[in-house]
């Protein structure tokens, strides 16, 4: 049976996006200058290309520089972001492990599965996710439901069992109408990353694209991965390069959205990351339950009619756990009602909403 229906719907489409292991240093901060010259050898940060094109002064300046989309017009004038501590708002993890696949299952399950969920592997869990659960809620055919990413093991994260939604992951083959897509598609095992299991987020961004405009999915989540990967590489270059690349891409995702009448002003936005990482030298290549930091993250949200702007200032903690119930409230499904053990909603979100759409 469908799931209730509550009061307050703002959406009529959904869009979650991750930024795989994304600090909040580089997020609220833009480049971290202390962190690249640790990277450096003998060389000198200043002289540096990378520290030319994203330094300055403050760190509003820095991080506009990084992701000039996302900060300059859809925080300034669409949505707003929690997770700056040096403000007042804390988003911590709720699950123990702090690594990838205990952030998504946190993250798509309201709940932390601590117990279950303790490795990377590519296993299906026995617990449907918010994504199933909007299928079934707003009664979707499997193509409504999509979910494109990086990282191989999306093929497990986001069903409890395979088929319930559509998913293109890790290097899945796609099969696009536009020109070049098949070539694309192909070249996926020829532009290998130094890392195993997951592609570029270059191809997941554009075939995440292609089957937007062919199929204009009700629920769509794209898991990019390269700014952890880099990371872990301790390339921090790449790193920044990747964030920015995200950036681009958020900005041409918005503005074809805003071009299509289903999307335009009927679609709410979640972005957010999996875990965070250390906060020095030592540790910001890492994270897992023994590095502090990791469990730091942050949530910006984008919804038709509501107010919020900017960064949110001296609020009450919020949790990954919480962004399954959101996401089902926003388009008026009472989460909680089937898992009452899941987080609640993000009630700031509608505490600050106008009473009338």
């Amino acid at each position: 049976m469908p799931a209730p229906a509550v009061p307050a719907a703002r959406a009529e489409n959904l869009v979650l996006i991750t930024f795989d292991g994304v600090r909040i240093e580089e997020m609220f901060g833009g480049l971290d200058a202390r962190i690249y010259q640790s990277t450096l050898s003998k060389k000198r940060v200043e002289e540096q290309p990378l520290y030319a094109r994203y330094w300055a002064p403050t760190a509003q300046e820095r991080r506009e520089k990084l992701m000039p989309f996302f900060w300059k017009t859809l925080m300034a004038q669409h949505g707003s972001i929690a997770g700056h501590r040096d403000l007042g708002s804390e988003v911590t993890l709720t699950n123990k492990h702090r690594f990838s696949y205990p952030g998504y299952a946190e993250l798509l399950h309201g709940v932390a599965r601590d117990g279950e969920v303790t490795s990377n592997d590519n296993t299906f869990y026995p617990y449907p996710t918010v994504l199933q659960f909007l299928k079934q809620g707003l009664s979707l055919r499997q193509e409504q439901v999509a979910a494109f990413a990086s990282w191989e093991t999306f093929r497990w994260i986001v069903q409890h069992q395979e088929g319930e939604i559509t998913v293109n992951a890790g290097y899945m083959p796609y099969a696009g109408r536009a020109p070049g897509l098949g070539e694309l598609s192909a070249a996926q095992g020829q532009t290998l990353p130094p890392w195993n299991s997951a592609r570029y987020d270059y191809y997941t961004f554009r075939f995440a694209m292609d089957y937007l405009q062919q199929h204009k999915p009700r629920v769509l989540y794209l898991a990019f991965d390269e700014t952890d990967d880099w990371a872990h590489q301790g390339n921090y270059e790449r790193l920044l390069e990747s964030l920015n690349r995200l950036d681009t891409f958020l900005a041409e995702l918005w503005g074809w959205m805003e071009k299509d009448a289903q999307y335009r002003g009927r679609t709410a936005f979640v972005v957010t990351t999996d875990h965070g990482r250390g906060h020095r030298n030592k540790d910001w290549t890492s994270h897992g339950a023994d590095v502090e930091g990791a469990q730091e993250t942050w949530i910006a949200f984008v919804v038709p009619g509501f107010r919020l702007r900017g960064e949110w200032v001296k609020t009450d903690p919020i949790a990954p756990n919480q962004i399954a119930a959101t996401l089902a409230r926003l388009v008026g499904l009472d989460y909680n009602a089937k898992y009452p053990d899941a987080g609640k909603p993000v009630e700031r979100l509608w505490s600050a909403a106008p009473t009338d759409r």
